[in-house]
């Protein structure tokens, strides 16, 4: 084989391999979902992720409690998921219409029922427990569990990423909100006016703390997603912020 075969033959398989990775990360994989009822057909209560009520933080209508496969101890809050109605005539609605979700709560395991009628989140099922108006657009409402396929998508956000403060002078904590790109926060580090860049640790789903006094500090955030993609915010709270209040970022582009 000659240098140019040689060349154009490693091309292709350069090629090939790449497209094989952008299918993987694209394909469509199987799980079920049920929903949970509310009075406004969304989940508004707080759930395993922190967000607080969900329409605050804009995820309320089409958001979803994951099984503890899909949950990942609360790294996956935030995340953003297209899901599918698949292979079942009676329930799924024609054309198998998609929605996207956000990830925003956990859905815990019940072990005292089967995992085929009752124990949906049991491990290592992958299930999703949606909100109803999301699950009526893929789903007929009657149905009880319906099979699913799903994908991660890119998460579509309007405005800059959100920092709610909340704790005390020993115990900072920030909930983030209106997270894009992924939407999957994997590290946070927070900057002072008297202090260096300082990594910040998970608390629970996605509020992260520090024991460091910042009060009376203009405050900086770096986030990073799971992409490995990093946003720093500069002097997103001013020097007298207060515990309780909300500001707005930059957001991943």
């Amino acid at each position: 084989m000659g240098a140019l075969q040689l060349h154009v033959f490693y091309l292709i398989l350069l090629l090939t391999v790449s497209s094989q990775v952008i299918s993987k990360q694209g394909e469509w994989k199987s799980a079920t979902a049920t929903y949970t009822k509310q009075a406004d057909a969304s989940i508004i209560t707080e759930g395993a992720c922190g967000y607080g009520d969900l329409h605050k933080a804009s995820y309320g209508k089409y958001s979803a409690g994951l099984s503890t496969m899909l949950f990942n101890k609360g790294s996956t809050c935030g995340a953003c998921f297209e899901v599918r109605c698949v292979d079942h005539i009676l329930w799924c609605l024609q054309g198998s219409p998609s929605v996207i979700l956000t990830a925003t709560d956990f859905c815990p395991p019940n072990y005292g029922l089967s995992s085929d009628y009752g124990g949906w989140c049991n491990f290592p099922k992958e299930h999703f427990e949606m909100s109803e108006a999301a699950f009526v657009e893929i789903a007929e409402k009657r149905a009880e569990i319906v099979p699913v396929q799903y994908k991660r998508v890119k998460c579509e956000r309007r405005g800059g990423m959100r920092f709610s403060m909340s704790g005390s002078a020993h115990f900072f904590q920030v909930l983030i909100t209106n997270v894009g790109l992924d939407g999957e926060v994997v590290g946070v580090k927070v900057k002072g006016s008297k202090t260096g860049w300082m990594p910040m640790a998970r608390n629970w789903g996605q509020n992260w703390h520090s024991n460091i006094n910042l009060v009376g500090q203009p405050l900086s955030f770096e986030v990073t997603a799971s992409t490995g993609r990093t946003v720093a915010s500069y002097s997103v709270a001013p020097a007298n912020w207060q515990f309780g209040q909300t500001f707005e970022g930059k957001q991943f582009k």
